[in-house]
């Protein structure tokens, strides 16, 4: 008998997590889910929230789409890559696993709520003024959020290292980016 969840049960309980660890962000939640899962476990996770933002921006066309899926997972593994490295470079004890997965718990439905809340926001067309202001609110959650999941998922307690970790991890994901959408020019 397989004892191995499925993909619908694992997701589901990742719904179930991510609920938690945004109503009640601390290091504290993080630590409770983060031996929960894996970086497939996570993969799966923000492939189905890339699909579902991406659903929304069909209407730029079916490239478009395929790009920003592959462009999310890519990014969302550069990012949890350097995470993971740079934070064993300043002390920190995490795996893959810890970090990917905690990161993915907030990552994804901040992500698909932004796409939600954007394309009610353009259809209004008078919101369409406030979805800067929505993106830069979305950057601020997340950075609060990724502060929190550093400290849990490497075990890293000092400010100065963590800022350090996402500074790094921020930094190369965004060059990588760069070097990756030259490339599919």
């Amino acid at each position: 008998m397989n004892t191995t969840p499925s993909i619908a049960d694992t997701v589901m309980n990742m719904v179930s997590q991510s609920i938690q660890v945004l109503t009640k962000p601390s290091v504290e939640t993080f630590e409770q889910y983060e031996n929960k899962g894996t970086l497939r476990d996570a993969v799966i996770y923000v492939m189905i929230a890339a699909v579902i933002t991406g659903l929304f921006s069909l209407g730029s066309g079916l490239g478009a789409f395929l790009n920003g899926i592959i462009g999310t997972l890519v990014g969302f593994l550069i990012f949890t890559y350097l995470v993971h490295y740079i934070g064993k470079t300043q002390g920190g004890t995490g795996t893959l696993d810890n970090v990917a997965y905690t990161f993915a718990l907030f990552w994804a439905p901040i992500n698909v709520l932004f796409a939600v809340v954007s394309l009610i926001l353009l259809i209004t067309l008078i919101g369409i003024f406030l979805i800067p202001l929505l993106a830069i609110g979305a950057l601020v959650i997340n950075v609060y959020f990724a502060y929190l999941a550093v400290q849990s998922s490497m075990n890293l307690r000092e400010s100065g290292k963590i800022w350090i970790t996402l500074a790094v991890a921020f930094v190369g994901t965004l060059i990588a980016s760069i070097v990756i959408a030259g490339i599919l020019r």
